[in-house]
């Protein structure tokens, strides 16, 4: 729980308190238990002490077990005992502001995001291509946006993949060598990534990210969970979440802090991303 006074999340307690100092919880953390030791509530308690703080969270709700976060929970018996073994008075039970995500859309708000915004380089990554491969696709969002062509869903790059191969010769001098074995191994990635699901995510309206940096009326952090229970089974499309939002969210986090550095130099001079 966020300990106010002290600015620390108290996350355990031995022979004494056991605090997490928030200035420090930008490291890499591991929770690891044997069942119904905690991991779930520990995870909880983090992600409630940071909304309190004013801080947003994502969260990948693997299981469905941590939603409850919306709703102010209930006394018990044996709550009320862990209360008085731990030292806590005049314990307040409430809810905390949620968000819920899902990228089929079912169990919350659907995540999406453009092939465009999505990008040669992570696509290819994310689709495992060569490197000759890859080149191909850098090639085939460059001539899109040449023509002046907006990619945004999984079907407008196999058409704009078909495109550039049936045009290869045409192409050739401007931007290079266009093989047809490349360009049917990528038609290949995009029909297994379409088989898993992403012909969902590739979509609009994008997501903008900084949905997910909101703050609540009340100055508590948004907390924002994505549902992943039925994405998990997915694995090539969960890495593709994986891929695209925390890296568009590093980016954001970046260009604020060069904001904060140059406002220290210059308070007229801004950045935008």
């Amino acid at each position: 729980m966020y300990l106010a006074d002290e600015h620390k999340i108290w996350v355990c307690k031995g022979e004494d308190k056991i605090c997490m100092l928030p200035k420090m919880a930008n490291r890499h953390g591991l929770i690891a238990g044997a069942t119904g030791t905690g991991k779930t509530v520990t995870l909880k308690v983090l992600a409630e002490s940071f909304s309190e703080m004013g801080v947003p969270v994502f969260l990948a709700d693997i299981k469905g077990d941590v939603s409850g976060m919306c709703k102010a929970g209930e006394s018990s018996e044996g709550f009320q005992k862990r209360l008085h073994k731990l030292g806590i008075e005049n314990f307040e039970f409430k809810g905390f502001p949620v968000r819920f995500f899902d990228v089929f859309g079912k169990k919350g708000h659907p995540v999406r995001t453009t092939i465009s915004e999505m990008g040669p380089d992570l696509l290819s990554r994310l689709l495992e291509l060569n490197t000759t491969q890859s080149g191909i696709m850098t090639i085939i969002f460059k001539i899109a946006d040449d023509q002046g062509l907006l990619l945004l869903d999984l079907k407008d790059l196999r058409s704009m993949v078909q495109y550039v191969g049936d045009n290869a010769a045409q192409f050739k001098t401007a931007y290079g060598n266009v093989s047809a074995q490349s360009v049917g191994a990528i038609q290949r990635a995009l029909l297994r990534l379409e088989e898993q699901g992403g012909d969902v995510f590739f979509g609009e309206p994008a997501l903008d990210i900084r949905d997910w940096l909101a703050v609540a009326d009340d100055g508590r952090g948004y907390i924002n969970l994505l549902h992943c229970v039925e994405l998990f089974q997915t694995p090539l499309l969960l890495s593709l979440i994986h891929i695209s939002e925390p890296t568009r969210l590093g980016m954001i986090s970046y260009a604020v802090f060069c904001l904060k550095k140059k406002k220290k130099k210059k308070k007229q001079e801004y950045i935008t991303i």
